[in-house]
């Protein structure tokens, strides 16, 4: 995405036909949509869960296919598959959810691909701030109505907070 940003010519970023993508987040949407529009015939973002539970907005996801992404849910990535150095297929395996948590159902399957990005996100990892690590709420960076952490002189904001429409102009008014 930043060798996209930042190219004078788009026609030299270098594309592949059969695109796959291995995430449910924003990121994930960004990459393929853009890679759709730079030319990829086939596109396919592959997430682990259903619809509902993927990072990525509504708003996010509606963009994609309407732009010709293809999005398959409950599928996890198995395996890539090479030939002449280069990537030529990735394998998923069908998950389901028992009991809460996500399972393989042993039952695969393969896309062609010529380039597979995997944008599967981020996870904090508290541990190394210590006992005075920072409070977590679902997940994120628990803040208070300022932005506050729950460390002193520590604020937080953007997507490591919440999620809303628009990360980008919301990351920007959470810094002012």
């Amino acid at each position: 995405i930043a060798q996209l940003r930042s190219a004078g010519d788009f026609a030299s970023i270098p594309v592949g036909r059969r695109i796959v993508v291995i995430g449910g987040g924003n990121t994930a949407i960004d990459i393929a949509v853009q890679t759709k529009r730079l030319g990829a015939e086939d596109v396919t973002l592959v997430y682990r869960r259903g619809p509902d539970d993927m990072g990525a907005t509504e708003h996010e996801q509606e963009f994609a296919q309407v732009n010709g992404v293809t999005i398959r849910h409950w599928a996890k990535p198995a395996h890539l598959f090479a030939g002449n150095g280069h990537v030529v297929a990735a394998q998923f395996e069908y998950t389901r959810l028992d009991g809460g948590k996500l399972i393989g159902t042993g039952e695969k399957f393969s896309l062609a691909a010529d380039m597979v990005f995997k944008a599967i996100g981020q996870s904090f990892i508290a541990g190394p701030l210590g006992a005075d690590a920072l409070e977590l709420e679902n997940g994120r960076i628990k803040v208070d109505e300022k932005f506050q952490t729950s460390l002193p002189d520590v604020w937080a904001g953007g997507d490591c907070v919440a999620r809303g429409q628009d990360l980008t102009v919301e990351a920007v008014e959470h810094g002012k």
